[in-house]
């Protein structure tokens, strides 16, 4: 397609141990969005405060050749990152983030966001492709993720993508009236 809107000038790949840099720079963009007191448990302030070990070690566990997660990111033409998605494995035994226990082997995509002068023209989906096939291929029998209730963006996207709420409903904080939805992906 020659559309400059067109995602076949993207590429869509899992990030590599030494492109921590880039990871840090994209994560601060996407805590910087309008909606990200809504679609990230972390502010701006607190990954900026973050020494370069931690974005080294968190890029290094997602990166290409862990089994445990695995961060996708969409480059575009000029090799700019549009966009990113992370699946984590959460094996069952476990308990999650949250303390819940995992009752069988899942992917949890957390940490999805694309630059606002990339979305509307399908990259959003290539990446979910991509983080989704590696998710069932390393032999997880769901995909979850964890959504506020007033993200409705997001919720508008998983919904049409075939999340379905389980009926988990979590608090964001303790003790906070504000909620957020576990929505499942089942295995094809």
């Amino acid at each position: 397609m020659s559309s400059p809107s067109s995602t076949e000038q993207y590429v869509v790949r899992a990030v590599r141990t030494e492109e921590w840099p880039a990871a840090k720079a994209l994560r601060l963009v996407a805590l910087q969005d309008p909606v990200a007191h809504l679609a990230f448990l972390e502010t701006y302030d607190d990954a900026l405060a973050r020494p370069d070990s931690f974005w080294q070690e968190r890029t290094a566990g997602a990166a290409v050749g862990s089994d445990d997660a695995r961060q996708f990111v969409v480059e575009g033409p000029d090799g700019e990152w549009a966009g990113t998605v992370t699946v984590l494995v959460e094996e069952a035994g476990t308990t999650d983030w949250a303390g819940f226990p995992v009752e069988r082997r899942q992917g949890h995509v957390v940490g999805v966001y694309v630059r606002p002068e990339h979305r509307g023209c399908g990259l959003t989906e290539v990446l979910f492709d991509e983080a989704l096939q590696w998710a069932w291929d390393t032999g997880v029998e769901r995909v979850r993720l964890i959504v506020h209730e007033d993200n409705g963006r997001a919720l508008r996207f998983y919904r049409r993508i075939g999340f379905l709420p389980s009926g988990v409903t979590m608090p964001l904080t303790a003790g906070s009236a504000e909620s957020e939805l576990e929505y499942v992906l089942e295995r094809p």
